[in-house]
């Protein structure tokens, strides 16, 4: 009953996505929440259902940025095979990291992906086919099933119909017996062990699964911008994707969702606000709030740590939870 329940609460979230162009929200922003919400979804399963914290994650968005925009720009390949190259290429890049990290646990795991995540980006910079500090620019949207990839509402649901894959793809790994020795591998490690589970290749294969998944989003988000920058391979979006998870709530599914809107909205219209409480009080700091993004975001993690540790969604849980008990204890 509780699964039943839980599939037709993302449908009627997925039907309110599917509105949103209809009721005035500007479509480029709501497919790169999106995009963003599906590579914390994919962190998310890294880290919140399997207790592997990844500093490295950028790595798998940004291989799949470029390989994506350089299967549709110079290849020339039709935008579904563009796609698939691009989350082909970052599955095999998730496959090397995860060779080489994961029989390490804890800060050494983390300190790994980051340093290879950061030897990528170097390798991204002098690269010719990336066009370094310019980026890979103008790739073309191309067509799908006879639509036109140029109209944006025509992409807004191409990407919907890949969001709603991705996130059906992880509740589907979440809750299978696969999923389960995932949950186990994450809090006792050694029991999984004791139990005959191969714990290495186990992680492996989520890690993978994650980098996959974070590809998909890399190779969405350069269909959607038309354009694939070193941004993407930076170490500061690594740390940003693990600021969304922690923001919306680690192991749930929507915390992902929720943490990707507000940051990205924060991100987006932080100027606008500013610029709004300037008029509003007179005081001319908040005009230079656009430019202290960073500073906002860092304040945000620091509230979330140390007032929402489980963050927006997993508080709100905790507390409806709180709410349902207390009758059946006055009847008790």
């Amino acid at each position: 009953m509780k699964s039943k329940q839980t599939l037709l609460g993302f449908g009627a979230l997925f039907a309110a996505i599917a509105l949103l162009p209809w009721l005035g929200v500007y479509p480029i922003f709501a497919m790169k929440v999106m995009c963003y919400a599906l590579f914390a979804c994919a962190f998310n399963l890294l880290i919140g259902f399997t207790g592997l914290l990844s500093f490295g994650h950028a790595a798998f968005l940004g291989v799949a940025a470029y390989a994506c925009g350089h299967a549709l720009k110079v290849w020339g390949l039709p935008t579904p095979l563009g796609l698939l190259v691009g989350v082909g290429a970052a599955a095999l890049m998730g496959l090397v990291f995860g060779l080489l990290a994961i029989r390490r646990a804890g800060i050494y795991f983390a300190m790994i992906t980051l340093a290879l995540a950061q030897m990528l980006y170097f390798v991204f910079l002098q690269a010719s086919f990336t066009g370094g500090e310019d980026g890979l620019q103008s790739v073309p949207r191309g067509s799908l099933l006879g639509l036109d990839l140029s109209s944006d509402l025509h992409l807004y649901y191409l990407v919907l119909a890949l969001f709603a894959f991705g996130v059906w793809l992880i509740y589907r790994t979440v809750h299978s017996p696969f999923g389960q020795v995932l949950t186990s591998i994450r809090e006792n490690e050694a029991r999984a062990t004791s139990l005959g589970y191969d714990v290495s290749q186990f992680k492996l294969l989520a890690f993978v699964l994650s980098a996959a998944l974070a590809g998909l989003a890399g190779a969405t988000k350069t269909l959607v911008l038309g354009f694939a920058t070193l941004s993407d391979a930076l170490w500061t979006t690594s740390g940003l994707v693990i600021l969304m998870t922690l923001v919306g709530g680690m192991g749930t599914m929507t915390g992902p969702m929720v943490g990707a809107l507000v940051i990205v909205a924060l991100e987006d219209k932080i100027g606008d606000l500013g610029k709004a409480l300037a008029d509003a009080s007179g005081i001319d700091w908040f005009n230079g709030l656009g430019e202290s993004v960073s500073l906002v975001t860092g304040l945000i993690f620091i509230a979330c740590v140390l007032l929402f540790r489980r963050g927006v969604v997993g508080e709100l849980g905790a507390l409806w939870e709180k709410m349902r008990k207390t009758p059946d204890k006055l009847r008790a």
